[in-house]
């Protein structure tokens, strides 16, 4: 099938590249502030430099943070192990107890799973049915010797938004480092690492309309310093994450999170509004469960379940449309999505499950193609299904 032909509701996998962020790549390719290597002394260099200090200030600002807490990495799943791994290591002289939600990107939950191979003792979280974490359920579980909890914002899979400020001032009050994985909600949610109590914000540029490969960890240095490193090398960038910094793609992030931050307001009403849309057109068919039906969600992600039919055949009959059934960093696993069974979907409805997410390039055309064609899928489905929906 033609890529033309193809409705792209997949932005919570991957954003298409803005067109002001690859002409702003590409001016600075063109010169030494984007190929140079900022580490070097001369005139070449200093230009590196300039160009990443003021991208440094472009993501800073969307957080309320100042340039010199941003960190650069290779996205979300780097900044989510060195911030969750380098923080554990360093402070485990106050403590070996760590915590975490059970529905949490796979990128911070293997990096507990590493935390606990070291000796550290970790505490899941499950989530409430809508997949919400309680601040009350966090504080309940945190000890003397607790050193780090881990919330993400909005999850990746539901949208599902958690109450950041209320579990950051829990862990403040104790003197607990919160880390935050923000790679859905950048641009979307309002972020301020110190009204938030955020001690440590994973970002990435991929999933706001930048270029892939190129993400933050943001250190808040009113209470976080220093971190273990899980690179060794040059000493770059304090020697917290070594290597060759890429000032075209840090460019290219700066640019998108400066457009993110002035169009926001305006983008969020759009998005929220598609993503309503799509919701309308298939909450009145029998057995079409919304997943995150309780709680406050992301503008920009739709997770429902479909019962009654094979999730296989449901993707397959809606291959013009470009969606997800989970997260795009469990598309290997045949298991049904750990994020919708920790909700308490069974293994069918979660494997029939749908993730449509919508951004800056998602038309009201595309959006009304799409219902069209969801309608049809679930209900043609539905007939053929042995099993009716309950």
């Amino acid at each position: 099938m033609p890529v033309d032909d193809l409705i792209y509701l997949d932005y919570a996998a991957s954003a298409p590249v803005d067109p002001q962020v690859r002409n702003r790549m590409l001016e600075s390719l063109s010169g030494p502030a984007g190929w140079a290597n900022p580490a070097s002394v001369h005139a070449y260099g200093a230009r590196a430099r300039l160009a990443i200090g003021a991208a440094a200030a472009q993501v800073a600002a969307l957080v309320h943070a100042s340039p010199e807490e941003v960190i650069w990495t290779s996205g979300a799943t780097e900044a989510n192990n060195l911030g969750i791994m380098g923080a554990a290591r360093f402070y485990a002289r106050r403590g070996r107890h760590v915590v975490t939600v059970r529905t949490e990107h796979k990128s911070v939950l293997e990096s507990f799973v590493q935390l606990a191979q070291l000796g550290f003792e970790v505490t899941y979280i499950e989530p409430d049915p809508s997949g919400v974490v309680s601040p009350d359920a966090v504080a309940a579980v945190l000890r003397p010797d607790t050193v780090l909890v881990a919330v993400m914002h909005a999850n990746n899979e539901t949208g599902v938004v958690q109450d950041i400020a209320a579990i950051g001032a829990r862990c403040r009050e104790y003197g607990i480092l919160l880390h935050v994985d923000a790679a859905q909600s950048l641009g979307k949610l309002p972020l301020d690492m110190r009204t938030q109590c955020i001690d440590m914000l994973a970002v990435t540029a991929h999933k706001l309309c930048g270029p892939t490969g190129i993400g933050a960890l943001i250190l808040n240095h009113d209470t976080v310093r220093r971190i273990e490193p899980l690179l060794f090398g040059g000493g770059q960038q304090r020697g917290l994450r070594p290597g060759t910094l890429p000032a075209h793609q840090i460019v290219g992030m700066g640019e998108a999170c400066a457009i993110a931050s002035a169009v926001m307001p305006e983008e969020v009403v759009r998005l929220a509004a598609f993503r309503d849309r799509l919701w309308a057109a298939v909450c009145d068919l029998p057995g079409v469960l919304l997943n995150g039906a309780a709680a406050a969600r992301v503008c920009s992600i739709l997770n429902f379940s479909v019962q009654g039919v094979d999730g296989e055949s449901l993707r397959y009959a809606l291959r013009d449309i470009a969606l997800s059934g989970g997260s795009a960093c469990n598309s290997a696993s045949a298991e049904p999505s750990y994020v919708l069974r920790s909700l308490g979907r069974s293994p069918l409805e979660a494997d029939a499950s749908l993730r449509l997410s919508v951004g800056r390039f998602t038309t009201g055309n595309e959006i009304e193609r799409a219902c069209r064609r969801l309608v049809t899928a679930v209900q043609q489905l539905q007939k053929l299904s042995p099993v009716p929906p309950e």
